[in-house]
């Protein structure tokens, strides 16, 4: 009787043990997947992906972009003989969108393209960044370098000229929300860049 006692005391203690390994295994595979989902939800409501791959320049520019009077100054496509083709995209859920696509052309065609844009250009900046831009006296935001390796101001070889910019902020906080748009061109370089920028 003393040894059934035992043996059931035994068996018992192994169910418990049993049961109680298969809870903690339940347990961490809740933790587990919940932080996995949890950082997935703060991944997406965070910092977004920059799409810098230039066979989606199409469906970006005339599905994706939905303001096309932004946009309506770059190419319809990627011109063929480009070199050198970049392109930077965010969609911006939280922070500004922007678009820039930037490419290498003939010195012939981007002279012509400068002569036109600076015909027509509101605002006339020699290098730098929208922060540089928007601290000068009647100075609008323009674009960071987004298509660049390294840097985010535009060196001064590049004209940024600005097509249009649109303030949308409140009084006292002038440019908390807008628009810019326009070109950036380094002649020496025969380079141009298409940006456009909503925040």
């Amino acid at each position: 009787m003393k040894l059934f006692l035992t043996e059931r005391r035994n068996t018992s203690t192994h169910l418990v043990q049993i049961a109680m390994i298969f809870l903690l295994s339940l347990g961490s595979l809740g933790i587990v997947g919940g932080s996995f989902f949890l950082r997935k939800a703060s991944n997406n409501t965070g910092e977004t992906e920059t799409i810098t791959n230039t066979t989606r320049y199409g469906e970006i520019r005339n599905q994706i972009w939905s303001n096309k009077k932004q946009i309506k100054h770059f190419p319809h496509e990627i011109a063929e003989d480009a070199t050198n083709v970049r392109l930077a995209y965010s969609p911006g859920l939280q922070q500004g969108s922007y678009l820039q696509l930037r490419m290498k052309q003939r010195p012939e065609k981007i002279k012509k393209v400068l002569l036109k844009y600076r015909e027509i250009a509101k605002h006339k900046y020699r290098g730098g960044n929208t922060n540089d831009h928007a601290n000068l006296p009647n100075g609008v935001p323009t674009t960071f370098f987004y298509t660049s390796d390294a840097q985010e101001s535009f060196p001064n070889t590049y004209e940024i000229l600005v097509l249009n910019a649109e303030n949308r902020g409140t009084p006292g906080f002038k440019w908390n929300h807008g628009d810019s748009y326009g070109v950036a061109i380094d002649i020496s370089a025969s380079e141009i860049v298409y940006w456009a920028e909503a925040w």
